[in-house]
């Protein structure tokens, strides 16, 4: 049919149009400086303003469990409120409390058997946080978050009744904000002092120059971000940590503990009796944040009288370059839970250096009240400790670990028995996932402590795993017999549900809490009896997002050029037909280190479990008619004496070559329209695929590292310094091999960012590089926005910025005009 002149003109007119305002919006090589928050389209958006799923949070006695309520995503206006970063961490001057905090906004609690339910009435706008149950579960307390304070609230479960406990401000900037005794009936809180003068001001005339100096001390650091940078702000961080310890009765009865300090920590002991406190003092660092500034660690009775000094840390400026190095001195110290009040801690035995060799690399030791004799040892490990499992004094469970051989030992030990010996009962790597044998369950006892849950006094335990397995996960509860150390299988979940036991409520284990969902049907929590076969559902939670209930999921595996097995998830639109052609692509990964190709090479994930999506899922980008490969295993691969990044490179492009041809193999994907994606490690593995392959069309890297001098001492899962391998920096440095890059690349930063390395300059320097290469690049930076991004506003704006990115050079690469360099050896 012949169109008239006349629509042939209007027709032309309006694609000139559109054309051009896309160009002056999106095109141009300098983009308007007054663009505002955009949003994506309409159904991507209708997901992401979804309402949130409620969180499930099971009482100790197993009868009760609370339904909280979650809000969306907050507003700009909310995540610009004012903020000090100051010595590692971010703090909201107005409430003297964190700066980013998710909250919960309602309660409700629910009978597990009857299935009553109550909701708690609160202020407008609650803002809670920190809730906690008392240990005989027959209250709650919890923190409600107002524009210029925090108070202390507690609800009476069997009432639903609620009410502010004290008129006391809660000083939430550092240690916990307060903690429940054993008698049921007191809490210990950390508050603002009463009184307390104005913010200390920022002097229009410095006394004198900011001076840091080193007398010849080996003491690197990685970096960190927020640090303290003059004396104001050591004035401004004395002034926000500062506390006065109190304790406050469900009566509302309040009596001060000493004197206000700065505290790092609290904890009673299991009878009540006695706090276990650390308190931050000076020198602090400009280098370090405040976990590793001095510590002095003591046991107070409940007036605040020392009765034990249990350390006096100093700046930790000395701990050695290495993922198992560690303060010198007693750390990780800590109550018995199945002693009425018995210390325990570890003490480095190499001095904390990890390249030390050394037979026993940490000592553990016991000091039971009233503290006056000598700490007795419990055991000597040959890793470095990692926790312990308390039970009664017959049996506990002591774990050590060790980062190079990803080795993880569990002994078995008889604290109350010095002839005993401990008994290996797990050795094995933690990067082998089909071996895991699970972790064991434990239970709240009458002290509000967790100890090993066992119904025969400690004849037997209970796991519980995730169940890797070549079929996907099957998350399974075995029962543990610690006379000969063999296992009997329960239960274990099974198509086509993945369900994940929670807890158990009845004392011989036959009852569990679990949570169970299917592809199409979100999670829920249910109450199961294995030994009768019984299920029943306890909450029904719907599905958030219907817009993608019936989408096509699939795990699928692959094999790389070297023989290691890849996995991924691959999704498709719900009409989506092999007929249909190939798709374009999105890649959505994150690389990861191993020690072993076959741990590298096990199935992950379950194909049973709900695809959940949240603003991040790049499944979003289903509405708009791609194909999505979502984790496709990236593992680099150093075994051996070998590290995984001295072929960093090389692995990385072999694993995403194997990727995009599974794809073209199975038919539904484009190999020419391909997008790689990530954020942090995985923008920093977004811009060097680019770099050094040509196998996709355009990158998006979102808050990303690409200059890996920036971090000289170490950065991801590498231990080597830049001068100990500064081949491996630069290589692995998409900034030095800019040049190379020329396929488009979308840049995304969180203006403060507060991750270790990934200043939000690497993401400006990398933008100065490729554009004075000519390189087809866009750098976004969100005002405000952190690491990891919160606000509406923010969030819908990269959706945005992405979905324009993938339209212009991924979908319809044909007609986007993209200058190519052909030299990758540049």
């Amino acid at each position: 049919m012949i169109r008239s002149r006349s629509k042939i003109k209007s027709i032309v007119f309006c694609t000139l149009f559109l054309f051009s305002f896309i160009a002056l919006l999106y095109g141009s090589n300098n983009p308007s400086k007054n663009l505002t928050y955009q949003l994506p389209p309409k159904i991507m958006a209708d997901i992401v303003d979804a309402p949130a799923t409620p969180s499930v949070n099971i009482g100790p006695k197993s009868k009760w469990m609370l339904i909280l309520s979650r809000p969306n995503l907050p507003s700009i206006e909310e995540v610009s409120q004012p903020k000090l970063r100051i010595a590692g961490i971010r703090i909201n001057p107005k409430t003297n409390g964190p700066s980013r905090q998710w909250f919960y906004t309602g309660i409700k609690i629910k009978n597990i058997f009857s299935a009553e339910e109550k909701t708690v009435e609160l202020p407008d706008d609650a803002r809670i946080s920190n809730l906690e149950w008392s240990p005989n579960g027959k209250w709650i307390a919890f923190t409600l978050t107002k524009q210029d304070k925090i108070e202390l609230w507690t609800v009476e479960i069997n009432s639903a009744a609620a009410r502010k406990l004290t008129n006391a401000k809660i000083n939430e900037t550092r240690a916990t904000p307060f903690v429940w005794l054993s008698d049921n009936k007191t809490l210990i809180c950390a508050t603002v002092p009463e009184n307390r003068e104005k913010a200390p001001q920022q002097l229009l005339t410095p006394s004198g120059p900011v001076i840091q100096q080193n007398l010849g001390k080996i003491a690197p650091a990685r970096t960190y971000q927020d640090l303290l940078k003059n004396p104001h702000d050591e004035s401004l961080f004395d002034y926000y940590l500062t506390s006065q310890l109190k304790q406050i009765t469900l009566d509302g009865e309040t009596s001060p503990i000493n004197k206000p300090a700065i505290y790092d920590g609290f904890y009673p002991s299991p009878d009540g009796k006695y706090l276990l406190v650390e308190t931050i003092h000076r020198p602090y660092s400009y280098i370090l944040p405040v976990y590793r500034f001095p510590l002095k660690i003591g046991v107070w009775d409940l007036k605040g009288n020392l009765i034990y000094q249990v350390a006096d840390l100093p700046l930790a400026e000395e701990i050695p370059v290495g993922f198992n190095a560690v303060r010198k001195g007693r750390r990780s110290v800590y109550w018995r839970a199945d002693a009425p009040a018995t210390l325990y801690w570890a003490e480095a035995q190499d001095k904390g250096d990890p390249n030390k060799e050394a037979e026993i690399r940490d000592k553990i030791f016991m000091l039971a009240a009233p503290f006056t004799v000598e700490p007795e040892p419990l055991i000597s490990l040959s890793l470095r400790f990692n926790g312990i499992n308390w039970s009664a004094g017959k049996l506990a469970l002591v774990y050590e670990y060790w980062w190079r051989t990803r080795n993880v030992k569990t002994w078995i030990v008889q604290p109350d028995s010095r002839k005993s010996k401990p008994r290996i009962l797990f050795d094995r790597s933690y990067e082998d996932r089909y071996s895991d044998p699970g972790r064991p369950v434990t239970k709240p006892n009458a002290e509000g402590f967790s100890v090993l849950f066992s119904h025969d006094k400690g004849k037997s335990l209970f796991l519980i795993g995730t169940g890797a397995s070549p079929e996907g996960d099957r998350p399974f509860v075995d029962k543990l017999n610690l006379k000969n150390l063999k296992t009997k299988r329960l239960w274990r979940s099974a198509a086509p549900y993945y369900e994940r036991p929670v807890t158990p409520i009845d004392k011989k284990g036959y009852q569990f809490i679990t949570r169970r969902e299917s592809k199409t049907e979100p999670p829920n929590y249910f109450l199961r009896n294995w030994k009768q076969d019984e299920l029943k559902q306890l909450t029904s939670f719907p599905h958030p997002t219907p817009q993608l209930k019936n989408v096509q999921k699939e795990i699928i595996r692959y094999e790389r050029d070297d023989g290691v097995q890849l996995t991924g998830t691959l999704y498709l639109p719900e009409d989506y037909s092999k007929g249909d052609g190939p798709l374009p692509v999105l890649m959505w990964a994150y690389p990861r280190e191993f020690k072993s190709a076959k741990a590298a090479g096990q199935m992950r994930g379950s194909p049973y479990q709900f695809i959940r999506v949240r603003w991040s899922s790049p499944t979003l980008w289903l509405t708009q008619g791609y194909a999505i490969l979502d984790g496709p295993t990236m593992p680099i691969i150093g075994e051996g004496d070998s590290q995984p990044n001295d072929t960093y490179v090389k692995q990385l492009v072999a694993s995403a070559k194997a990727a995009i041809d599974e794809l073209a193999r199975r038919g539904v994907g484009d190999s020419n329209r391909v997008a790689i994606g990530g954020h942090s490690y995985g923008a920093f593995m977004t811009a060097n695929l680019l770099a050094h392959s040509d196998l996709f069309a355009a990158g998006i890297a979102r808050s990303g590292a690409y200059n890996r001098t920036l971090t000289p001492f170490g950065f991801q899962a590498e231990e080597r310094t830049y001068w100990q391998a500064p081949e491996i920096y630069y290589n692995m440095s998409p900034f030095m091999h800019a040049p190379k890059v020329n396929e488009p690349i979308l840049l995304i930063h969180g203006e403060a960012d507060n991750n270790s390395g990934t200043f939000p300059l690497q993401s400006r320097r990398y933008y100065h590089a490729l554009k004075g290469l000519g390189a087809t690049v866009r750098l976004v930076f969100l005002p405000h926005e952190s690491h990891s991004y919160r606000a509406r506003e923010s969030v819908m704006h990269v959706l945005w910025e992405q979905n324009q990115w993938l339209e212009k050079y991924v979908k319809n690469k044909a007609e986007a005009k993209v200058k190519v360099k052909k030299n990758k050896r540049l």
